[in-house]
C-alpha cells in the first residue's frame, strides 16, 4: 500500500534538504581545504555521488525519492492515466515540499559553516552553453529515471542515478543542476555551489525542457508506457517489507 501523502511530503522535503546540504556543505569544505578549483570540483560530485545514492535508497520506498520537480511531472505525466500513479494533488504537495526543502538545505549548510544563514549568491551563471548543459544533464536523468522503469531494473536507481549525476558534474558545461528545487536553493547561499538569482529562472527553463526531452527520448526509445507508474521512478512507491531473519 501506497504510504499517506503527508508522509511522502515529508520525505520529499527532508531528502531534498539533506541533498542540498550535501551539495553546498561539501563545496564550502572544498572551498576552505583547496585552492584548486579542479580539486573543489571533485569533491564537491564525490560527495554528491555518495549522498544522493543514500538519499534515494532511504526514501525511496516512502516517496520515490523524487527530490526534483522535473521529475515529479514526468512521473505525474506518463502515470496519469495509470490507477497508481501520481495525481496532480501529489504533484501540488511535492513541488513545493522540494523547493522548501532545497531552501532549507541551504540554509542548514551555511549554518553548520558558520556562514550567513541567507546571502543570495553572486555566481552568474547566465550564458547559453550553460542552458544548453542543463538540457542535456536533466534530459539525461529523466532517460535513465524512467528508462530503468521501462525495462523493470528501477532498483538500480540508486547507484546509477546517483553515479549519472556524478559524471555529469563533470561533462555539462553547467555542472549538472538538473533539478528545479536544487537550483532555487543553491541562489540563496553566496557560495561555491551557489547560482545568481537573476540566473534561476533560464535554467530552471532548460531543465523543464530537458525533462520534456528525456520523456520523447524514452517514448522514442522504449515505446509507449505500459509499465506501472511506480516503477517508472527511483525506487518502487509504497511501504518497505519487514525485514526478515
Amino acid at each position: 500500500m501506497s504510504a499517506p501523502l503527508g508522509r511522502r511530503v515529508a520525505a520529499e522535503a527532508v531528502g531534498t534538504g539533506l541533498l542540498v546540504a550535501v551539495v553546498v556543505g561539501s563545496g564550502i569544505q572544498a572551498t576552505e581545504l583547496s585552492h584548486d578549483v579542479g580539486v573543489q570540483l571533485l569533491a564537491n560530485s564525490l560527495a554528491t555521488v555518495f549522498g544522493l545514492g543514500v538519499l534515494i535508497a532511504l526514501f525511496g520506498p516512502v516517496s520515490g525519492a523524487h527530490f526534483n520537480p522535473a521529475v515529479t511531472l514526468a512521473a505525474w505525466f506518463t502515470g496519469r492515466r495509470t490507477p497508481d500513479g501520481l495525481r496532480l494533488r501529489d504533484v501540488a504537495a511535492y513541488v513545493p515540499a522540494q523547493i522548501a526543502g532545497a531552501i532549507g538545505g541551504a540554509v542548514l549548510a551555511d549554518a553548520m559553516f558558520a556562514r550567513p544563514l541567507v546571502r543570495f549568491s553572486t555566481h552568474d551563471r547566465s550564458a547559453a552553453h550553460l542552458w544548453l548543459g542543463e538540457v542535456v544533464a536533466t534530459a539525461g536523468l529523466i532517460l535513465l529515471i524512467f528508462g530503468l522503469g521501462r525495462i523493470g531494473r528501477a532498483a538500480l536507481a540508486p547507484a546509477a542515478v546517483a553515479s549519472y549525476i556524478g559524471a555529469a558534474y563533470w561533462f555539462t558545461s553547467s555542472t549538472s543542476f538538473a533539478n528545479p528545487a536544487v537550483t532555487v536553493g543553491r541562489a540563496f547561499t553566496d557560495t561555491f555551489a551557489g547560482i545568481a538569482p537573476a540566473s534561476v529562472p533560464l535554467f530552471v527553463v532548460a531543465q523543464v525542457l530537458g525533462g520534456a526531452l528525456g520523456l520523447a527520448v524514452v517514448a522514442a526509445i522504449y515505446g509507449p508506457n505500459t509499465a506501472p507508474a511506480r516503477h517508472a521512478v527511483n525506487v518502487p512507491h509504497g511501504e518497505p517489507e519487514p525485514a526478515t531473519s
